[in-house]
């Protein structure tokens, strides 16, 4: 198989942000692209027009040198893994508005407690807790080390903390901080507190990702198969499962009743 057919079949969403944050990255350090376009300035939203590619770039700057390969590889990795087959999003739009929620959350948290301008390390950290959280007793390997899986960000962030300082590390747990957050929202609050989900994907996100061919998706657990949800049978029209024609036939009997 050739990378392109790989990318091709890698899940799109996840394909997309991890495709687009290495070009970024790329075109940033190698000084194509000045960082200055890239990075999230507040006051860049006040101005006419504003730049509103600003609420988007600063989730696509990895790292320097090293940084490029890891945070791009953890981006898709599990991200990849959470748009394919982790059982929160299972709607067509759910994933999608998980990382609209968590991304918006990761801004406002850092407006108020760091003031930084890139926010990848926060969207990699969210990914990697809501990934974890679905892997919950299993073990998980960090670098050389076996711990539970769930673990595995608050080793990250502890890592983060070393090798960069507290800063970076707070960085990180805003990222945590916002995938719980929607976590709490959308699955612990409707199902331990009786409450409704806060975070519902409206109707025109799921037309958008709805499928409109059939299906074959090879999932850890098994096949799924999925069907064109676009046309009537969609829309909710038909009643059930049997061809139109039998639908005018009787109640029926059983064999050797009366």
């Amino acid at each position: 198989m050739s990378a392109i057919d790989y990318f091709k079949q890698a899940p799109p969403i996840s394909r997309t942000i991890a495709a687009s944050a290495f070009t970024l990255s790329v075109l940033v350090y190698t000084n194509f692209l000045s960082a200055y376009w890239v990075l999230f300035w507040p006051s860049a939203f006040l101005q006419l027009p504003p730049q509103i590619w600003r609420l988007v770039t600063p989730f696509l700057l990895t790292g320097p040198q090293l940084g490029i390969i890891f945070d791009t590889y953890f981006l898709y990795t599990y991200g990849a893994k959470l748009e394919r087959a982790s059982p929160k999003f299972t709607q067509p739009g759910e994933f999608f508005m998980y990382i609209v929620f968590v991304c918006t959350t990761i801004i406002g948290l850092n407006m108020v407690l760091t003031g930084t301008t890139v926010f990848t390390a926060a969207l990699v950290l969210a990914f990697t807790y809501t990934s974890c959280q679905d892997d919950r007793g299993q073990m998980a390997t960090f670098f050389v080390v076996t711990i539970p899986a769930q673990w595995i960000p608050f080793a990250m962030i502890l890592l983060t903390f070393i090798l960069n300082g507290p800063t970076a590390a707070l960085i990180s747990i805003t990222g945590l901080v916002a995938a719980h957050l929607h976590d709490f929202l959308t699955r612990l609050w409707p199902t331990f507190g009786g409450g409704r989900n806060w975070v519902p994907t409206p109707a025109f996100v799921r037309r958008w990702f709805e499928t409109k061919t059939d299906t074959v998706t090879h999932k850890p657990y098994g096949t799924a198969f999925a069907r064109a949800q676009s046309g009537p049978s969609a829309s909710g029209s038909s009643s059930g499962p049997l061809p139109e024609s039998w639908k005018s036939r009787g109640s029926g009997h059983r064999l050797g009743g009366s």
